[in-house]
């Protein structure tokens, strides 16, 4: 990329270069030539001038003004276009003639030519013919030619100086965000290029730092759910390995009922891989909506038996006219199932389930229980393997627009969901929590 620069650079300098040398050059000729026949004119009429009182008395002047310039001929012509003295053509050509004849004066091939009439009133008796070679025009521009050459190789110097400077300026910073790019690549997501200066580039690098806290943020959560998630799934996992264990050690319990009961357990344990897969994919897009009835209803045959063999009770209540919030069916059954299962291994006495209206535009899923409560904690998934199941209700309901409060004594932890979908980003996360049931 440096040497693109260089030459891309090097290349429109000398484009530059020539357009405005050329036409420099050859307006410095032009002026050089203009000059020359001005000095040339001034010498023939001052020749002129000087050969007057000889030409109108018949006598050949001694000397004639040359301007002290050796390749400077000056002659005297007489009104036949005879030379009478001084260097040029023995007979006068055709400048000569034309200014005997009152015409204009035009120069030979390879010569500058100035003519001047020496009159005598209206009559022309003489004509003084000043010439110069044009090689002499040349000389006298090749050193400024090569002035012109010596200043543009300077400034193709100095242009190639400050090309490989900015050249490295711009590539080391793009050198160094290729290589941020690769490190992300390899799965480095700790990439956050440094500033430059240029705010182009600087645009590209806290995208591409904000790509890679993205995609760390996004590594950590699903990292954190699959986490969760096993854990959310030892809950069924446990009560199956009590029931095979149970009809183990006393093969009389193992009755159709018993294996009715395991088998139901396994669809409870595929269906939950199944919404938790769904959950991981994609959320709440294209979910279907909680029907809150039969959730109560599989929470009531899942969770009740388990709670009767711990010796603890369970109970649920809805009020029928509550209406369904329009949040994922699969989302709100796993924040459940948590919550529950949190109940069981860190509550205490009898667990209810109980569904209520939260005001106007949100209900309220409570589920209690006698232990000590669920800390603030527990609610962020701090607390290690504690807080796990909880954690992931939480994740759940913020995916929803919902939000999850907890209070102590007695131990209620609520869910809330909205009645109207989530839109621009409104949920209850930022509301304040309504108050809990008496």
């Amino acid at each position: 990329m440096r040497r693109r620069i260089v030459r891309l650079t090097l290349v429109a300098v000398g484009v530059t270069l020539v357009l405005f040398g050329v036409p420099l050059a050859a307006g410095l000729e032009r002026y050089t030539v203009a000059q020359q026949r001005e000095s040339l004119q001034r010498i023939a009429d001052f020749a002129a001038r000087s050969v007057y009182d000889d030409v109108v008395h018949d006598r050949v002047p001694a000397r004639l003004p040359d301007g002290r310039n050796d390749d400077t001929a000056v002659a005297l012509y007489d009104e036949d276009g005879d030379r009478t003295t001084g260097d040029g053509p023995p007979e006068g050509d055709e400048g000569v003639d034309r200014v005997l004849d009152r015409g204009l004066s035009s120069s030979p091939a390879g010569q500058l030519v100035a003519v001047s009439p020496v009159t005598d009133g209206d009559d022309v008796i003489g004509v003084v013919r000043a010439a110069r070679p044009t090689s002499a025009v040349w000389s006298s521009l090749v050193p400024l030619y090569l002035g012109m050459v010596a200043l543009a190789g300077l400034v193709l110097v100095a242009v190639w100086t400050l090309a490989m400077r900015l050249a490295g300026h711009l590539s080391a910073p793009l050198e160094s965000m290729a290589r941020d790019a690769a490190r992300l690549g390899e799965g480095d997501f700790g990439v956050r290029p440094a500033p430059t200066g240029i705010g182009e580039l600087d645009r590209v690098g806290s995208a591409l730092g904000h790509t890679a806290g993205r995609l760390d943020d996004l590594l950590a959560r699903e990292r954190a759910f699959s986490a969760e998630a096993s854990h959310q799934l030892r809950t069924p996992l446990a009560g199956l390995r009590l029931r095979l264990e149970s009809a183990l050690d006393d093969p009389a319990l193992l009755r159709p009922a018993t294996v009715e009961d395991g088998l139901a357990s396994v669809d409870r344990l595929e269906r939950t891989i199944d919404e938790l897969l769904l959950l991981a994919r994609e959320r709440s897009r294209d979910a279907v909506p909680v029907d809150l009835a039969r959730l109560f209803d599989e929470a009531q045959a899942e969770w009740g038996d388990r709670l009767s063999r711990a010796g603890r009770s369970f109970s649920v209540s809805r009020d029928g006219a509550l209406p369904d919030p329009p949040a994922s069916a699969a989302a709100v059954r796993q924040i459940v199932a948590a919550l529950l299962d949190n109940a069981v291994q860190h509550g205490a006495g009898a667990v209810t389930l109980t569904a209520r209206e939260a005001g106007p535009d949100a209900v309220a899923v409570d589920v209690a229980d006698e232990g000590p409560g669920v800390a603030e904690e527990d609610l962020s998934g701090s607390d290690g393997r504690r807080g796990l199941g909880v954690a992931l209700a939480r994740r759940l309901a913020e995916a929803e627009g919902g939000r999850l409060t907890a209070r102590r004594s007695p131990s209620v932890v609520t869910l809330l969901l909205p009645l109207e979908p989530v839109r621009n980003g409104r949920s209850l996360t930022s509301s304040s929590p309504p108050p809990h049931p008496p």
